[in-house]
């Protein structure tokens, strides 16, 4: 998030939760790693104009992007709280253990230290739906989509069990339920980013209060589990000034790598070639440190080692602008 969407989140929330303020902004840059992360090879990449969490702000969109951004800064914020939580950062906080003793399911019992989500929600929901005044449909989207951040940490939290009974028979489990790494519930978001339902509402819709009560209505008939939008995404193929957009030209793509998934291996053609651009190769050499070893005492030599490497671009082609290999419309 940009430094002023930051302060909103700290300045907004009740003085008595100013104890929590690094941690919020701790979860906030989070949510900005994350998306930039998930988005790297995708032509919308999580720019630094759509970090902008309040909708009376610089971001008036309302496409499956924007949904995006307000479910992971709100998970980011909601995971960092509930992290510290656990680790004993706030006095007032500490684990979950209100089912310690019951039984869980054949064989096992609640036990052991849970991670305190009950609290992370609690109060990251008053730092993050603070941000929403508005009572309009773009309103209620992005505090539908903000609850869905919130869900997916809870959904994807891990199981952690113990064993109890003679020579680790494991006649009974102790278990208790721990936070996932946060990248796991970014590529959960970003399975229900591409899963966005759109929601269709008549113009004006929430200037008067049964107008709100419909808005109202609608969005409680949609599971919070799930990302909505109003707007269809723009072409990120092209740059437009006016929306903030930069288009696809200039962009890095891979090609080659061992570890390269299917998306990544993609890039090339989903940046370039369908947005009628070609792929320039350019080779670099690279320095960096290698053969590094320690010297008794105390310091750690490297020697310098130069690499050549190949880096793909995105470049304009030579048949005119908006030629049949580039398909307006698409998913971005």
């Amino acid at each position: 998030l940009s430094p002023r969407s930051v302060n909103n989140f700290l300045m907004t929330g009740p003085k008595a939760y100013l104890i929590y303020s690094s941690s919020v902004a701790a979860g906030a840059q989070s949510g900005i790693e994350e998306c930039k992360y998930q988005f790297a090879w995708d032509r919308w990449n999580c720019p630094e104009r759509a970090l902008q969490l309040s909708s009376h702000g610089g971001l008036r969109s309302a496409n499956r992007e924007t949904a995006f951004v307000h479910a992971i800064s709100s998970a980011g914020v909601m995971y960092t709280l509930t992290r510290n939580c656990s680790l004993g950062d706030f006095d007032n906080c500490g684990c979950d253990d209100s089912r310690n003793g019951q039984l869980g399911g054949q064989g096992w019992l609640w036990g052991g230290c849970s991670d305190n989500v009950g609290f992370g929600e609690a109060i990251s929901k008053q730092f993050v739906d603070a941000l929403e005044t508005g009572q309009d449909a773009r309103a209620a989207m992005n505090l539908h989509n903000n609850e869905a951040g919130r869900k997916a940490v809870k959904g994807t939290m891990k199981r952690t069990c113990k064993c109890h009974g003679v020579s680790g028979s494991c006649t009974t489990q102790t278990c208790w339920l721990q936070l996932p790494e946060f990248r796991e519930v970014g590529a959960h978001l970003k399975e229900k980013y591409h899963a966005a339902l759109k929601v269709d509402l008549l113009q004006g819709a929430g200037n008067s209060a049964a107008g709100r009560g419909a808005i109202a209505d609608t969005f409680r008939s949609i599971s919070t589990r799930e990302l909505v939008h109003l707007e269809d995404s723009p072409d990120y193929c092209l740059e437009n000034k006016t929306l903030g957009l930069l288009g696809t030209e200039g962009r890095e793509c891979l090609r080659r790598g061992r570890a390269l998934g299917r998306w990544e291996r993609r890039s090339c053609r989903r940046l370039c070639g369908d947005c009628g651009l070609a792929v320039e190769e350019r080779r670099a050499e690279t320095v960096s440190s290698c053969n590094c070893k320690f010297h008794w005492c105390c310091a750690v030599r490297c020697e310098q080692c130069r690499r050549r490497v190949t880096k793909y671009f995105c470049s304009r082609a030579e048949r005119p602008r908006g030629g049949a290999a580039h398909k307006p419309g698409r998913k971005p």
